[in-house]
């Protein structure tokens, strides 16, 4: 029987960004920030192992493109230990999407899942807030 997953939020994590290092070109900026983070929902709960890092690329017209890379480790809504790895990217104009790859036979469909990102500004870091774009069928 086909099962209908909802429009909603999968994920909320936590980031409290590190010192950036940055370099200036002659036609762009990078800048990278490493971060650690954390998120307790309720489809996974977990933290970064290690450190992720978000690389900016700032073009000549202030314009910044993000590309953030993490991995989490923790248990997802079955008590499963599982890892999630994130690549987000995108920017302010025109939004963000993470790309997913999880070994929970559980949270497995965010795999090929259509999905989009906010990056909000919070003290010492970011909140990153992961959900599906639209409805779809299983």
């Amino acid at each position: 029987m086909d099962t209908e997953i909802r429009t909603g939020l999968l994920m909320e994590i936590r980031i409290e960004c590190g010192d950036a290092v940055s370099v200036r070109g002659g036609e762009n900026t990078i800048v990278m920030i490493p971060f650690t983070g954390s998120t307790d929902g309720p489809y996974f709960r977990g933290k970064t192992v290690g450190t992720g890092v978000d690389t900016q690329r700032i073009g000549k017209d202030g314009q910044a493109l993000l590309s953030a890379r993490y991995m989490l480790e923790g248990t997802d809504a079955e008590g499963r230990a599982c890892r999630v790895f994130i690549e987000n990217e995108g920017s302010e104009r025109n939004g963000f999407t993470p790309r997913i790859v999880t070994d929970s036979p559980l949270l497995k469909e965010w795999e090929t899942a259509e999905l989009g990102a906010t990056v909000t500004g919070i003290p010492g870091g970011v909140l990153i807030r992961i959900f599906r774009k639209g409805a779809k069928k299983v």
